[in-house]
């Protein structure tokens, strides 16, 4: 398990909670960003009292960012029983991790072909915010940035379907990555992630595969799944 999910405190303190009275869409964001970030280690309790409470709010109104969370299958529900985070297994990771290289090679192609200035130039900004934090030792926030920088890509390739269904595969890349990821690997997606978008803005669509394919296949070399 990596550093970051291995340093979580208390589950109050650990979502950033303090504000009082928020809604289930701010709520929401809070969770997100705490399991991109790997500091709910895979398996985490989510107890709807203490979400409740943490944030000042009902169980109905956590119960709904939980549903939310558990239709993008990061969160477990059954009933008479407390939420937790999904915890994959080998075999279960294997499958997300197919699924989701499926979904990025066909997404990047479409980015290349539709991408705006305006957007480029937003993912270069996430990928610089990426580079500066993990050049102060800040990985857990990095980590963080890089799944932004999926979703974000996935964005701009205009099919709505396929990157919602990239928005609840990567959480659980990060899930994944905080179980099995080797202690010795070292997280520097960011030189990737400004290749990428150097393809894309060239509108060179097999750079930009070939080298989202690379991405995804160092990403895998970094996880022992035996």
């Amino acid at each position: 398990m990596t550093a970051c999910a291995q340093a979580a405190p208390r589950l109050p303190a650990l979502l950033g909670a303090g504000e009082t009275r928020l809604s289930a869409e701010q709520i929401y964001p809070r969770l997100f960003d705490a399991i991109l970030e790997q500091r709910l280690p895979p398996g985490s309790a989510l107890p709807e009292q203490a979400l409740g409470n943490a944030f000042g709010v009902s169980r109905t109104v956590i119960r709904r960012v939980l549903g939310r969370l558990s239709d993008q299958q990061v969160v477990v529900q059954r009933p008479s029983h407390t939420a937790h985070l999904a915890a994959p297994d080998p075999e279960q990771a294997r499958q997300v991790l197919s699924a989701r290289r499926l979904a990025e090679t066909t997404l990047i192609g479409l980015a290349t072909q539709r991408a705006r200035p305006a957007q480029i130039r937003q993912l270069r900004q996430l990928v610089e915010r990426e580079r500066q934090h993990h050049e102060r030792g800040e990985r857990c926030t990095a980590i963080r940035l890089g799944g932004e920088f999926h979703m974000k890509l996935a964005q701009m390739a205009a099919n709505a379907p396929l990157a919602r269904f990239l928005n609840g595969l990567v959480p659980m890349t990060s899930l994944i990555i905080a179980r099995y990821e080797s202690p010795c690997c070292e997280h520097c997606a960011w030189q990737e992630h400004a290749a990428i978008i150097d393809a894309v803005e060239s509108g060179d669509g097999q750079s930009a595969l070939n080298l989202m394919h690379e991405h995804l296949d160092r990403l895998e070399a970094k996880l022992d799944l035996d």
